[in-house]
């Protein structure tokens, strides 16, 4: 059972149905030969001998078709030239076992005067069964060779794409945590109080970060709760400098999401919009559907807008996280997923759409949504 396990499942049923349209073909061409020209019982259990040869010489076929599979098309032509021959002395043979040998027939004159015969009529149906078998044999090959490198395919497309988010999310990650640890470091000396809070919240940040490992989605709910964490921090550092607003749709709180797909927009705003600028300024989340039925996600600031390209030039790597983002959002969601930029006097805006097969009206309970997206 073993052996025949490893076996496809089309291999099995190819040589069934063969041997079924053989057996069809010899019971009604034996049937006419008994009605028509020999009324003899033996010839039943001749087209029966000749059937069970068949079906164990169809395996031999498929076996040698294999072997030759491996070498070019010449020697293939050649070796099936030669299976043929092969194949028609075989069938040949027994055949005149049955009909002439066991009738006393038995010199060698006698089996080449059968063979000769076999080649005028007979002999066609023996060198049909080779071919017909080996023909099968290279229909089912090419399906399965064309089945296979398919398969090999995606399979590569999606180890190629995990490794390509595990790269993406091993540079985003470490972005991060260098950042935030900069961030903090204004809070030593501070009062106890303050300092514990900040702790709970950075040991939050670490627990998500570490728990973002992989491509398992996550829902907003908890990606914005890591956000929070995250410019609580941050405004510690800026002060009234910097605040933070969501308007988010509760309807789009459990959408899955890639973890840590907003940090990189949040921070970049942070970092080159409102950190640059004395009087600092607002970085404003916005999430909620659109009539199309996808999600809309906006990080948008009032911060130095396209006069911080000078800033930013003067910062090295700048520009990485949002790159890596744009590219995550391809991998998964499509390219009509990546990243929208737009700048200008008046601040900085990136956002995205990501699809969802819920359609949630976004416009019910709007004294509840006033309610969650209060600012930080």
């Amino acid at each position: 059972m073993g052996l025949l396990d490893n076996i496809p499942n089309i291999w099995k049923r190819a040589y069934v149905l063969l041997c079924l349209w053989y057996a069809l073909n010899f019971g009604v061409s034996t049937i006419l030969q008994y009605e028509f020209e020999t009324p003899h019982a033996f010839i039943f259990w001749n087209a029966l001998y000749l059937f069970e040869a068949l079906c164990v010489l169809i395996i031999a076929i498929f076996l040698y078709a294999r072997f030759l599979f491996q070498f070019s098309i010449y020697v293939q032509v050649v070796g099936h030239i030669l299976g043929t021959t092969v194949y028609f002395f075989l069938m040949g043979s027994l055949s005149y076992y049955l009909q002439d040998y066991v009738e006393g027939y038995v010199y060698f004159d006698h089996w080449k005067e059968h063979l000769l015969g076999l080649l005028k009529w007979e002999g066609v149906d023996f060198h049909n069964q080779y071919v017909i078998s080996l023909a099968v044999f290279y229909i089912i090959q090419y399906f399965y060779n064309v089945q296979k490198k398919e398969q090999e395919k995606s399979e590569l497309t999606l180890k190629n794409r995990e490794m390509q988010l595990s790269l993406l999310k091993s540079q985003i990650n470490p972005h991060f945590l260098f950042n935030t640890l900069n961030s903090i470091n204004t809070l030593v000396g501070s009062s106890k109080e303050q300092a514990r809070k900040v702790i709970t919240q950075l040991s939050d940040i670490f627990r998500y970060a570490l728990d973002s490992h992989g491509d398992q989605m996550v829902k907003l709910l908890h990606e914005i709760d890591f956000i929070d964490s995250y410019m609580r921090i941050q405004q510690v550092r800026f002060g009234e400098r910097l605040r933070f607003v969501k308007n988010v749709d509760f309807t789009c709180l459990s959408v899955a999401i890639p973890p840590m797909i907003l940090q990189p927009l949040v921070e970049n705003s942070v970092k080159y919009g409102i950190a640059p600028k004395d009087e600092g300024g607002t970085i404003v989340l916005t999430v909620k559907r659109t009539e199309e039925g996808t999600i809309f996600f906006e990080v948008k600031d009032d911060g130095l807008g396209s006069k911080a390209k000078k800033v930013m030039d003067s910062y090295t790597g700048s520009g990485v996280g949002l790159s890596n983002t744009d590219q995550r959002l391809r991998s998964i969601f499509g390219p009509g997923s990546g990243l929208r930029i737009r700048s200008n006097e008046n601040g900085y805006s990136v956002s995205f759409f990501i699809p969802t097969e819920v359609n949630v009206p976004s416009t019910r309970t709007h004294l509840i949504n006033e309610e969650l997206n209060k600012a930080v």
